[in-house]
């Protein structure tokens, strides 16, 4: 009876661990779930790492990858976010894009492209990490949605490849919403994403306990308030349609917040559909004028407490929202805005310090503001002395193709902001 006893209950706890290694994170109220636990992370924007795995030099690719996700986890980093969707080749805005692209052209994929993905995942589920995923882009550095418009000829290639002034880029960008063949476009990229097998594992991507979330795209925007309700349209029907294709995930924008929204009531809209798990912010203090990077010291106290109000005042609309809140972009250049791995970041730390503690804060009160993630992980990458922007062959760095490699990287050497870091992430 005994014998028989003991076997039961090591088949039931056998079981019960085997439910529980299963479990995807999942939203009550206004928190994020793990194995029953409240989950709440410390983060990081290591949009690249999806890439690596296609490096045919083992150095420069999944050595590195090994060798990156075990620094991160070392420093108790296990959440990170990444790229997915890349849309078409050469120059874009007067950038050049990230490449090789997963939809090359209209209709047209190489799955081929999509395996550094599928390895990024077997090496992310060997360290009980979790990831999420962005399906697309408001930004030209990926392809995005002005490549959509492109291969539907709202936009022509003479000016798809020249820089756009301001103005032109809202105005182009914004016909997204209203094309529907882009959208179509765009939905097919995001199905074959979403049921894909992984070729390594053999693992439904929609099983992969390891994903964390589906995004809609990187910071989509409306860019002018008259695609307002076109804008609002597609995040409600896109998050249904991710839902309709993949229950065991959560979905979310990818938002700005209310400054990429330009009005406060859209982005509450906008979140408050059901099938909007939980709510995104991301915060660029210099971008956003809060200091100029000539004057660095001098406006730093006003970018901190710019950037301290603009969480809280959103906090306060996930609590109103009953749903979590993520912190999932937030970035400080090195002191003197230098792009030089040797200056000093003693800014960079009070700010990062600074947004860490007041997530820590929400943390110990148990609230709504659950995860934090700093842009971006740059690894073991440097940048190349006398080269400002990124060049095909060159090292992924976090720094996307269009801004100065070595702006807000935070590179494995920066020791000092690992401390910082770690602190919280401990």
């Amino acid at each position: 009876m005994n014998s028989i006893f003991k076997l039961f209950v090591l088949c039931i706890l056998g079981t019960f661990m085997k439910l529980n290694a299963q479990q995807f994170v999942k939203t009550k109220g206004h928190q994020f779930f793990l194995k029953g636990k409240p989950y709440y992370f410390i983060g990081t924007n290591f949009w690249y790492a999806s890439y690596l795995g296609l490096e045919k030099n083992p150095q420069r690719g999944i050595e590195r990858l090994r060798k990156e996700l075990d620094f991160l986890q070392s420093q108790n980093v296990n959440n990170i976010r990444v790229l997915v969707g890349v849309e078409g080749s050469g120059k874009i805005n007067g950038v050049n894009r990230v490449e090789p692209a997963y939809q090359y052209e209209a209709g047209k994929f190489n799955d081929e492209n999509l395996k550094g993905l599928d390895i990024l995942m077997k090496e992310i589920s060997k360290r009980n990490m979790k990831v999420v995923l962005f399906l697309s882009n408001n930004w030209e550095w990926s392809g995005g949605f002005l490549q959509y418009l492109n291969w539907n000829g709202q936009i022509d290639d003479t000016t798809l490849q020249r820089v756009l002034n301001w103005d032109e880029l809202r105005d182009y960008t914004l016909k997204f919403y209203t094309c529907q063949p882009c959208i179509q476009q765009y939905r097919e990229q995001v199905k074959k994403i979403i049921t894909r097998k992984n070729s390594v594992t053999g693992k439904q991507y929609t099983k992969d306990k390891s994903i964390m979330a589906w995004e809609i795209a990187n910071e989509p925007r409306p860019m002018r308030p008259s695609a307002n309700e076109s804008y609002k349209k597609f995040i409600a029907e896109t998050a249904a349609f991710i839902k309709s294709l993949d229950k065991n995930h959560l979905v979310t924008t990818g938002s700005e917040g209310e400054q990429g929204t330009e009005n406060r009531d859209l982005y509450i809209e906008n979140h408050l559909d059901i099938n909007i798990d939980y709510l995104t912010i991301h915060i660029w203090p210099k971008n956003w004028g809060w200091f100029e990077k000539e004057k660095m010291e001098e406006g730093f106290e006003n970018a901190k407490s710019k950037s301290l109000e603009y969480i809280s005042s959103h906090i306060k609309i996930a609590d109103s929202l009953k749903k979590p809140i993520v912190l999932e972009e937030f970035g400080f250049p090195r002191d003197r805005h230098s792009f030089d791995v040797n200056t000093s970041v003693s800014l960079r730390n009070q700010y990062y310090d600074a947004l860490f503690q007041l997530w820590k804060n929400n943390k110990q009160r148990k609230g709504s503001f659950a995860g934090i993630a700093f842009w971006a992980f740059g690894g073991t990458a440097r940048p190349i002395p006398g080269q400002v922007y990124w060049k095909k062959g060159d090292d992924f760095m976090g720094d996307p193709p269009m801004e100065e490699q070595g702006l807000n990287a935070v590179f494995d050497s920066d020791s000092s902001t690992w401390e910082v870091i770690s602190k919280y992430a401990k």
